[in-house]
């Protein structure tokens, strides 16, 4: 699955309604800025109440693009709410055979559950209508074109004094919190063992993080894990009483009877520095005491 000059990657949108219009010319823009051609999806433009079209509008767009053989890659154009009511509708026979890299986060972390399950690589990324980061992420958005060009991405971050020391070597999977634990015990939940959890969240409550964090303990995702990756927890408010633990203190009390490295703070998720991390490909992950590694093993 790599990508060449005048590759095809398309655009469209399976949850939210696209409110600015401009930020898809922009994407489209950029992307032609690089050398690659841009299809978009029949419906993108749609209004239905909360979402981009109708479910069968969404649907019709994101399959036709499962099918074509001739798209390199699907690049969902934002999250909101909606993925998850296309799922079960959708056929991933022919992207089997043909497999692309699907690119998005937050609701599209649907997506990335499903074709992890299938054994083929996605990209959690920022998407077209997350202008601060095409705009002010300079270093976000150049790995995203590393990622589109074929070339590597490695990341060395900070300590956080929270994070727990240890190496592990597997492929990540995960994403946004919510949706994790909305299809955990489903057949569209992670499968399988040995890999590295990413998670990260926006605008919940300290008592909602603890017991979604607590459903996925009691689906045995921790258990599974041999890694984890814990990015943006942003727009948290204030629990009133007060919850009394950090995010920290909260994931480290609910794993701690367990022997994988934990690290903070990862440049992830709803913040501006959205850093793509390339699910399902397999990586060596590393907290040590002066810095956190990760990196993607060469094929």
């Amino acid at each position: 699955m790599k990508f060449q000059k005048n590759d095809k990657i398309a655009i469209v949108a399976p949850a939210g309604f696209i409110k600015n219009k401009e930020s898809i010319k922009q994407a489209v823009e950029l992307l032609k800025s690089w050398g690659f051609n841009v299809v978009l999806g029949r419906h993108l433009f749609a209004k239905h109440k909360h979402f981009a079209g109708t479910d069968k509008q969404r649907v019709d767009d994101f399959q036709s693009f499962l099918d074509d053989t001739t798209v390199k890659s699907i690049w969902c154009a934002r999250g909101g709410y909606g993925s998850v009511r296309l799922i079960d509708k959708l056929n991933f026979n022919t992207f089997k055979k043909h497999p692309k890299y699907i690119i998005g986060y937050s609701d599209i972390c649907v997506f990335h559950q499903v074709v992890f399950n299938l054994n083929i690589p996605s990209l959690h990324s920022f998407m077209p209508t997350s202008a601060d980061t095409i705009q002010n992420a300079k270093n976000a958005l150049t790995n995203f074109k590393n990622f589109l060009n074929g070339k590597e991405i490695r990341y060395t971050i900070p300590v956080n004094s929270y994070n727990k020391v240890g190496k592990a070597k597997g492929k990540i999977i995960g994403g946004n919190l919510s949706i994790l634990q909305n299809l955990a015990g489903t057949k569209f939940g992670i499968n399988g063992e040995k890999y590295i959890l990413f998670i990260e969240e926006i605008g919940e409550y300290k008592y909602h993080i603890d017991r979604m964090l607590h459903s996925l303990k009691l689906h045995n995702y921790f258990a599974n894990c041999i890694g984890l990756i814990v990015g943006g927890f942003t727009n948290i408010p204030k629990n009133d009483p007060l919850f009394g633990q950090s995010i920290e203190e909260i994931i480290l009390d609910l794993t701690k009877e367990y022997n994988f490295p934990v690290c903070f703070d990862f440049p992830s998720g709803h913040i501006t520095n959205n850093q793509p991390i390339i699910f399902g490909k397999e990586a060596v992950f590393e907290v040590n005491k002066n810095f956190v590694t990760l990196e993607y093993i060469k094929n």
